[in-house]
């Protein structure tokens, strides 16, 4: 899951960072260039980082399941023995 997570966030900075040595190389200013690269990075990540995105997606919905499932593994632990078949053992012992 991590692995996924960060390669896709420093797939994300390694764009905004090319896009921003590129406009400085063009001469354009600092925090304008910064600004550009910004807006066109998003966009950008979208179409080009499609792979990875959807791959973390998968380990964030794998992840998700098996915390529901953990919990309600744990919910039915506490309940205990459900109350039918509580009431049937009592008539039975009787």
């Amino acid at each position: 899951m991590l692995g996924a997570m960060w390669l896709y966030t420093v797939l994300r900075f390694a764009l905004f960072l090319a896009l921003w040595g590129l406009l400085w190389v063009a001469r354009v200013p600092g925090l304008l260039a910064g600004m550009i690269a910004v807006v066109l990075s998003i966009p950008l990540s979208y179409i080009l980082l499609r792979k990875q995105r959807a791959r973390l997606a998968a380990n964030l919905e794998a992840r998700v399941t098996a915390r529901q499932s953990q919990r309600h593994t744990l919910a039915v632990q506490l309940e205990g023995e459900p109350e039918e078949e509580q009431g049937t053992g009592r008539a039975a012992q009787q």
